[in-house]
């Protein structure tokens, strides 16, 4: 039986089923941990299809040459510092106003009539450097007192917000699922932008502009006093009587860190290597020196220029960095299962599987995206899964960077299908705009399914192209 899971193609493929089985069910049945989850399948994992113990753990003179350590300092060593630069400059954004700023600007632009196309449009900008929850928890106020205004269904004017910062969150860095992705597939984060763009608009333009105007008419939610009291209070909290920052400041800072990392990557293709030119976009194209220099910028033209003491900078960037441990736990440990399937030979053996029957890997990478989802709700762990499963099936195939960069977006699209009970996503969005069970289901759940089917369809043309 040993034998037979450890060197035939049905038993490594046995294996890969019952160990994403076993994860699913120590994350929904028995409430474990993802992180602790992922290591303790990555484990069993090894030790099934033999995987020896020096290779596994590593000794106590050589720990470092594990797969234990290489998995979990390979993916980390990459991703660690853009989430947690990113994470800094969404803070110093939200702190300052910026989103106030952004939000009253677009409103005046597209006037009453095309408020919820504004507010999404807020979403889309917003949403590139901060967290999905926290942009709900800075722009839902805005969204009360439009949805208020107008005498309209809250919904109109939540879905085109809620559908901004998802395909944000979801398809661009340096949220976690597409920088963990792009580590764990080596794919430069450049690449990342623009396909993360190309992918991105569609679906909010579909789901967010489209979707958002048909539902929007058929559930009508009024807008809670309880909100409208509370969006004032955060407010007068927050400090709004303070002069708001310009515009063109806070659009630079969101999108300086792009810039530089898209010209770090086509400078590396269309300068010569070797070139001093070359190697000053090199440098300042390096995410994490980009992010460096916005965040370094951010906080002195939006923090400490504008009244901000360093105690309270200080304070606000702990704040902020706290929710980044177990995200990156979660990643680190997905890094760990890759690192295993690819030592057992289960990724190879899938590759030749796919071979045979010509399913395409960015096919396959979707689907299996969308049934982790589906079973245990966390994005993250959807998609430094899926990554750590098709990592190996995609070594041996010589796909280029936009290839690689597409498959990452097929991955990110099916994080996001279906947002049901089981995903924390779907109990925020129920709290901040007053929708029942049902109402929600209805509403933010088929748009999340939209978002990841348009998002997944746009990947796939794409992939026939480059």
């Amino acid at each position: 039986m040993i034998d037979w899971l450890q060197h035939s193609t049905p038993g490594l493929l046995t294996l890969a089923v019952v160990s994403i089985a076993v994860l699913l069910l120590l994350i929904i049945k028995f409430k474990v941990e993802p992180f602790i989850a992922l290591i303790v399948v990555a484990l069993l994992v090894a030790l099934a299809a033999g995987v020896p113990t020096e290779a596994l753990v590593g000794s106590a003179q050589k720990a470092s040459d594990s797969l234990l350590e290489k998995g979990f300092g390979g993916i980390l060593g990459h991703i660690a510092a853009i989430i947690g630069l990113g994470t800094l400059l969404g803070a110093i954004l939200e702190a300052s106003g910026g989103a106030q700023v952004l939000m009253d600007r677009l409103m005046r632009a597209f006037g009453e009539k095309r408020a919820p196309v504004a507010i999404g449009l807020a979403g889309l900008i917003f949403g590139v450097p901060v967290f999905f929850d926290i942009g709900i928890f800075v722009l839902a106020p805005l969204v009360y007192v439009a949805a208020k205004r107008s005498g309209k269904s809250i919904v109109l004017f939540s879905m085109p917000l809620l559908a901004g910062l998802s395909v944000m969150h979801a398809f661009m860095p340096p949220h976690p699922g597409p920088v963990a992705a792009a580590g764990l597939l080596k794919v430069s984060l450049g690449w990342i932008i623009v396909m993360g763009l190309a992918v991105a608009i569609p679906s909010w333009f579909v789901g967010g502009v489209l979707y958002s105007y048909w539902i929007g008419k058929r559930i009508n939610v009024p807008v809670p006093e309880e909100m409208l009291a509370a969006a004032e209070l955060a407010r007068s909290e927050n400090g709004s009587d303070k002069t708001p920052p310009p515009l063109g400041l806070v659009l630079s800072i969101i999108g300086l860190p792009l810039v530089l990392i898209l010209s770090g990557t086509f400078g590396s293709i269309l300068l010569t290597k070797g070139t001093r030119l070359y190697s000053v976009a090199t440098f300042f194209g390096t995410p994490a020196v980009a992010l460096t220099i916005s965040v370094l910028l951010a906080f002195w033209l939006l923090g400490f220029r504008r009244g901000m003491t360093r105690e309270k900078v200080a304070e606000m960037s702990a704040a902020s960095l706290k929710p980044v441990a177990m995200i990156l736990l979660v990643v680190g440990a997905g890094g760990f299962f890759g690192a295993v399937l690819a030592a057992t030979g289960i990724g190879k053996t899938l590759a030749n599987e796919l071979a045979g029957i010509g399913l395409p890997v960015i096919a396959l990478s979707y689907v299996i995206s969308c049934v982790i989802r589906i079973a245990q709700g966390s994005a993250t762990v959807a998609i430094v899964t899926t990554a750590g499963i098709v990592a190996p099936v995609l070594a041996d195939l010589n796909y280029s960077q936009p290839q690689l960069a597409l498959v990452v977006m097929a991955i990110a699209s099916g994080s996001i299908i279906a947002s049901h009970v089981n995903d924390g996503g779907f109990w925020i969005v129920s709290r901040y705009f007053g929708l029942s069970v049902k109402e929600t289901l209805q509403s933010w759940t088929v748009l999340e399914t939209i978002l990841s089917v348009v998002g997944f369809v746009v990947a796939g043309l794409l992939s026939l192209i480059v």
